[in-house]
């Protein structure tokens, strides 16, 4: 089977190549190689800053599955905004798939509120000129809705100019799911599922369209049951897989091929590579 980690972070701890050797050593262990060893597996690193976007963009030019994002992420706002790094060395890249990771973090506040709303709008801005989809953050406190509903307002009108995003790491309510569902959003499902406390998450899977479902570790962060509390690896992705197929009565080969198959045609990844 093939699977797609589409969202994981590379802070360039080993070089991509022994990075990735390493992953697929992971993916083929127990609990996770039990599930399915990935034939081929296709990783979207992610952006948080200039740096990290360099590291990225070096990680998906040395291998041949992997693509990647630039942004800011909303802890780095504040810092941007005094300090605007220049983005457009970027646009060229063949392997440039999205901007991201961009949006609103109100659960740590590193960066107030206003400067995170004016670097998300930038850079929803630059997804719509370069023509490529957003990848979103969105975190509030528990039972709190505020970076959601300031998400939404800037998102909609995104949405209206022809601009596509993902919601990673999705931790709303079904009523939220549906709400950007009817944007044309994806959401990206995490390690998070398989949580005791992420009864939540596993409701909104059940409004979640096939077509619009991806999946991802976000790593290194989230790591999945049995894994819960070390470091996360897109080598884990299989034990997302198998918990999702298992709340949709799914096979996992199934939930691994249209999962695949979504994150190939978000991110524009042609046929045949």
């Amino acid at each position: 089977m093939e699977l797609f980690d589409t969202h994981f972070h590379y802070y360039g701890e080993s070089s991509p190549g022994e990075y990735f050797r390493n992953v697929l050593a992971v993916a083929a262990v127990p609990p996770q190689g039990r599930i399915g060893v990935p034939e081929r597996l296709w990783l979207m690193a992610a952006g948080g800053d200039y740096l990290e976007s360099c590291r990225s963009r070096a990680f998906a030019e040395a291998v041949e599955t992997a693509f990647f994002a630039v942004g800011v992420h909303p802890h780095n706002a504040e810092k941007f905004l005094a300090e605007p790094n220049e983005f457009n060395e970027f646009r060229a890249a063949p392997k440039l798939k999205a901007i991201g990771e961009l949006g609103l973090d109100y659960f740590y506040d590193h960066s107030p509120r206003d400067a995170q709303m004016e670097v998300f709008g930038r850079f929803l801005d630059l997804a719509l000129e370069w023509g490529l989809p957003a990848i979103v953050h969105l975190r509030d406190r528990d039972q709190v809705w505020n970076a959601y509903e300031d998400g939404y307002e800037l998102l909609a009108p995104f949405a209206k100019k022809g601009g596509r995003f993902v919601v990673h790491c999705f931790s709303g309510t079904p009523e939220w799911a549906r709400k950007f569902l009817s944007l044309g959003a994806y959401l990206g499902v995490t390690g998070m599922v398989t949580f005791n406390r992420a009864q939540n998450i596993r409701e909104s899977l059940a409004v979640i369209p096939d077509e619009r479902l991806l999946i991802e570790t976000d790593s290194p962060y989230l790591a999945p049951v049995p894994h819960r509390g070390t470091e996360n690896h897109p080598g884990f992705l299989a034990l997302i897989a198998a918990r999702v197929a298992e709340e949709r009565g799914r096979s996992v080969e199934e939930i691994a091929t249209l999962t695949t198959a979504n994150g190939k045609r978000f991110y524009a990844i042609g046929e045949g590579i």
